[in-house]
């Protein structure tokens, strides 16, 4: 897939800037914040669960940009505490935020359910970066003004079309929604669905703030190496003509996270690089009210934290 981006000349200068990455501990996550290491923001968070592994992406940030700020701070989607944790962590050292990239994931698991009782790839993927985007939307709304542009990028996936019928099961997700037929791919494509009605939600409710979803394309990464046999040998079979390095599938984060705000469109779906298109969504994921569906949903699971 030839991808007409390069982000040494496009991603522009980041002085002041403060950027979070989830899963910034490897994949693309780490590949995002080597991008965007080379063009001088003031300080770089890394979230995940592998301090070893976060040392080592540190290590190479500071290869390239030896006095940048980088800290990694321990964040569990999985866990709404945990998230709860690192969200205060990050608000107790900073009183804005730039750029929040959304880019930790999950795919195509056996059933299972997180520390807090909903299916796992939801939990995960939807409900734990929604809480994070909720503790840390005041820090991004005091970075708003009239010359700058905050972000938020959540990663989702054109997976999102092999969401169940309905689109969002509500009242399976508090279960470990064990489906008969292609269960792991229809509970990703449901978590990976809500990732991009969530962005355009964000988008009406917070017009200050450019929120969007990014398909990155089909990346060579743990998420696709750690399947099961089966699941691998499907990805493999429908997109092996497609397949990104890591430094590659982070092109289109990284476009989203920083292009001149006139070049993109708040709560718009884009497949790589900067490729808006809101033409293929179904009409499902064009669904108004299931996105304020979703949204009135979450509100009320993250109440109390």
């Amino acid at each position: 897939m030839p991808l007409d981006y390069n982000p040494e000349k496009e991603i522009p200068d980041l002085t002041g800037k403060s950027i979070f990455i989830t899963g910034g501990t490897g994949g693309l996550g780490a590949a995002s914040a080597i991008h965007l290491a080379k063009h001088n923001p003031s300080h770089i968070y890394l979230s995940g669960r592998n301090a070893t592994s976060a040392e080592k992406v540190i290590k190479q940030i500071h290869k390239i940009n030896p006095k940048l700020a980088v800290t990694f701070i321990e964040c569990d989607l999985a866990s709404l505490t945990s998230v709860k944790t690192a969200a205060e962590h990050f608000a107790n050292q900073h009183s804005t935020l730039d750029i929040l990239m959304c880019n930790a994931g999950i795919m195509a698991l056996p059933p299972g359910q997180t520390v807090d009782g909903y299916e796992l790839q939801f939990g995960t993927n939807h409900l734990g970066h929604a809480l994070l985007i909720k503790k840390l939307l005041p820090l991004l709304e005091a970075s708003a003004n009239a010359d700058a542009n905050p972000r938020i990028v959540l990663l989702t996936s054109m997976g999102w079309r092999m969401h169940p019928c309905g689109g969002i099961i509500f009242d399976k997700l508090k279960t470990t929604q064990d489906m008969a037929f292609g269960g792991p791919w229809q509970r990703y494509g449901q978590s990976k669905l809500a990732n991009l009605l969530y962005a355009r939600e964000l988008a009406k409710r917070f017009p200050g703030i450019t929120s969007v979803s990014v398909h990155p394309g089909v990346v060579q990464t743990g998420l696709v190496n750690d399947l099961r046999v089966k699941e691998k040998l499907f990805v493999y079979a429908t997109t092996w003509w497609m397949i990104l390095q890591p430094h590659e599938g982070a092109f289109s984060q990284t476009w989203a996270a920083t292009v001149d705000k006139a070049k993109i469109r708040n709560g718009g779906y884009y497949e790589p690089v900067g490729k808006l298109e809101d033409g293929k969504l179904n009409s499902t994921a064009r669904d108004d009210a299931l996105a304020e569906r979703l949204w009135d949903w979450t509100e009320e699971a993250l109440r109390g934290f």
